[in-house]
Order: structure tokens, then C-alpha cells, then sequence
């Protein structure tokens, strides 16, 4: 399987909720239905707001990591 292309980049760090998940979802209606956006957060609260949010909204979580204080998410628009 090869890896997602990243569309559009967000930098979301030191935004605090509910800013990351509001930047993401304008982000996101700015790309086409199968492209993909990587978010770049610090706020522990998308851990939980952003799979909320896909679940919702029909789109899709590819992946989350952790790297030292930032969570990176890929996200891919679906509707």
C-alpha cells in the first residue's frame, strides 16, 4: 500500500478546542471528495474531537501519530 499524498498542510499546534477541529473542517471543504490533508496539533482534545468530527461528517481518519507534544492526523475528505 502506498502512502496517502498530502494535499494541503494545517499547523494547528498551540490552538486550543475547539480551533483545531473548526481549521481542519475549513480545510478540508477545500479539497476534492478522495484527497487527503496532514493537521499538526498539540491539543490532546483532537483525540477525540477529530474521530468525532470523520464519524459525523462521513470523511476519514487515515492516521494519527504522536510525535513529542504534537499529534499529526491524516485526514482524507470522502463527502
Amino acid at each position: 500500500m502506498t502512502d496517502p499524498v498530502v494535499v494541503k498542510t494545517l499547523d494547528a499546534s498551540g490552538m486550543r478546542c475547539p480551533m483545531p477541529v473548526l481549521e481542519m473542517k475549513k480545510l478540508v471543504s477545500q479539497i476534492k471528495v478522495g484527497e487527503v490533508i496532514k493537521v499538526i496539533a498539540t491539543d490532546v482534545g483532537t483525540k477525540k474531537d477529530f474521530p468525532a468530527w470523520a464519524e459525523r461528517t462521513g470523511n476519514q481518519i487515515l492516521e494519527m501519530k504522536e510525535d513529542g507534544t504534537k499529534i499529526v492526523w491524516l485526514v482524507k475528505r470522502l463527502k
